[in-house]
């Protein structure tokens, strides 16, 4: 039986029928200044009809319509046309009267569909029908509260076990074997494999050095050759190769190999962009908040030294792999000279209490050359929390050696500095042994390790965060951020709209326990920092444009402090990430509430 598209099911024509009695109100309006005023006024008289009604017990139908009365109210405004450069009111006096808007696509008239639905109270969340005993209390109330908590998490569990974890029994004995044929192709022993300056020795830097480990599909080793032809940095390191399954299915290892395989879209985009030279991959603008060569610095306590900029691996969407010339190229370590100016300015400026030293990755320096620099960082009087931000806990464990942790552990002063480590798990897949025993070297020499997630496409299915979350916290990492892929054209197969993070933290975080779920969604604004996406006070929707992407107005983090320009940021359209999941074999009825996350 064919599965129809989720595409299919919006077009113009459902869309005037759910939306009939809002077009004739624009239609007989007699003109688009009247019509603002109308859709305006039908959306405050739709949102209080609601609150009115005494009958209307369902509070998450009331959350429902008053989040798209908020969401389209916010869209009617002309400053949000004049930020967004579309105008909402516009497309529905267009056709209303009969006028012919081509540009507007699927996706549009899907937000469109879905928000007349919800304003209009006749949205229907596929929640379990619970017959609740209304009459029972205390104890007997307590004991039916617990059968229902105990299915709700027998059903989240279920869903989990869906994605395979590295610690499972039947994927580490996969994995050994896969290991064991990597050995046998270099002719080395084991405990070179454990060694991590053989691990950068045999880094794969290219498809033919990738396909001694790994099968790959005739796509990947296409887009690897173009990426390499192109001069675009790409590394694997052989453990991080042997995570990878030997079939090319990607059915289990999806996010193993969209993690450093880059797509060809990415690779286009990236070459395009190189031979523009207007075009700056710098997204985050850091050359408008780095005051001097190898500091960014965007809040006042804290600031980026970044001493080294290279990586054992490259990552696809990282946000600074445009810098990156090649993995562990030649002269990334920047000269003396440069780190001691950028060690100065730190010890000019009083404000600043933490240092994050990232890059690049730090870690793959020699333990002489990384702990020289971080010494000199922990000798500043008033820095008092020295972060690492590092991947080799993912790709490559082997690097935290005994005496590396325990020479870092050194350098706390408890009660007057810490040192912490920030890393980047992108999926249950990842999780090794091997991993975990570098951790535990870590902690056992008091040195905390956190984790920021990109929620990305390949870990965004129902529940996989989540149980990436409960994962995380028992062999020892605290779950920390949780970062909106960055809005770069090159990396758009990696990008999730916002509204499946906030319906993620809502309806599947939400159900671990507290420390499982202490990660904060948040959207890096360029030149700017975090904008914290819990709290709709952060951020406006200002239009859905015709392709179906929203458009947001993200406040700046100081907006209470200073004056500040707010920043326009266009999503990923909702119809085309639910068409992504279904292509993949997931049903987007599962993911309907995505809708109204705004």
């Amino acid at each position: 039986m064919k599965v129809k598209k989720i595409a299919e099911s919006y077009d113009e024509g459902r869309f005037r029928a759910e939306a009939c009695r809002l077009l004739s109100l624009v239609e007989n309006a007699g003109s688009r200044g009247r019509a603002r005023e109308r859709l305006s006024a039908h959306v405050s008289s739709k949102q209080y009809e609601a609150h009115q009604s005494a009958t209307t017990r369902n509070g998450a139908l009331l959350h429902v319509v008053r989040d798209c009365a908020r969401a389209l109210r916010g869209m009617l405004h002309r400053r949000a046309e004049a930020r967004s450069g579309f105008s909402v009111t516009e497309a529905f006096w267009d056709l209303a009267t009969g006028k012919k808007r081509t540009d507007l696509t699927a996706g549009f008239f899907a937000e469109m569909t879905q928000l007349v639905i919800g304003l209009e109270g006749r949205f229907h969340a596929a929640q379990t029908e619970e017959n609740r005993d209304t009459t029972l209390s205390g104890r007997e109330a307590s004991l039916r509260r617990s059968d229902e908590l105990d299915a709700l998490w027998t059903k989240v569990e279920s869903v989990m076990r869906h994605y395979p974890d590295g610690l499972d029994e039947k994927v580490v004995a996969r994995r050994k074997a896969h290991r064991e044929k990597i050995i046998r192709e270099f002719a080395a022993r084991p405990a070179d494999f454990d060694d991590w300056r053989w691990q950068i020795k045999h880094i794969a830097r290219d498809s033919k050095s990738l396909l001694r480990m790994v099968p790959l599909t005739r796509e990947e080793q296409q887009t690897i050759d173009s990426a390499r032809n192109g001069k675009l940095p790409f590394g694997v390191t052989p453990y991080y190769a042997s995570l990878m399954d030997l079939e090319t299915s990607r059915n289990r290892d999806h996010a193993i190999r969209a993690q450093v395989i880059p797509p060809r879209d990415y690779v286009e985009q990236m070459l395009i962009g190189r031979k523009n030279g207007s075009c700056s991959f710098d997204f985050m603008l850091e050359r408008d908040t780095s005051p001097i060569d190898l500091i960014t610095r965007r809040y006042p306590a804290i600031a980026i030294l970044k001493p080294y900029n290279a990586c054992p691996q490259i990552c696809v969407y990282c946000q600074r792999n445009w810098e990156i010339d090649q993995v562990m190229a030649d002269g990334a370590l920047a000269r003396s000279s440069a780190i001691e100016r950028a060690i100065g300015f730190i010890r000019e400026h009083p404000a600043i209490k933490e240092v994050l030293v990232t890059g690049g990755d730090p870690l793959a320096l020699r333990d002489e050359r990384l702990l020289a620099i971080l010494r000199r960082v922990a000798e500043i009087s008033h820095v008092d929390l020295i972060r690492i931000g590092t991947r080799t806990l993912v790709t490559m464990p082997m690097r935290v050696t005994a005496k590396l942790a325990q020479a870092l552990g050194a350098l706390r002063e408890p009660g007057r500095r810490e040192i912490s480590v920030v890393t980047h798990v992108e999926h249950p897949y990842e999780v090794t042994p091997e991993m975990v025993a570098a951790v535990d070297r870590l902690r056992r020499n008091a040195i905390p390790v956190y984790n920021q997630l990109v929620y990305s496409f390949f870990v965004s299915r129902r529940f996989e965060a989540a149980k990436l979350r409960m994962l995380l916290r028992r062999v020892g990492i605290d779950p920390y951020y949780t970062f909106v892929p960055k809005g770069k054209a090159e990396t758009n197969a990696y990008r999730v709209p916002l509204a499946r993070i906030l319906q993620e933290q809502k309806e599947e975080a939400r159900l671990l326990p507290g420390s499982r779920r202490t990660d904060e969604p948040v959207y890096n604004v360029p030149g700017l920092g975090k904008n914290y996406l819990r709290a709709f006070q952060h951020r406006d929707l200002i239009a859905v444009l015709p392709t179906g992407a929203r458009v947001y107005d993200f406040h700046p983090w100081e907006k209470g402090i200073v004056q500040r320009e707010s920043y326009v940021g266009l999503d990923v359209p909702i119809l085309e990430y639910l068409q992504r999941l279904q292509e993949i074999g997931e049903d987007p009825n599962d993911y309907e509430s995505i809708w109204y996350y705004f």
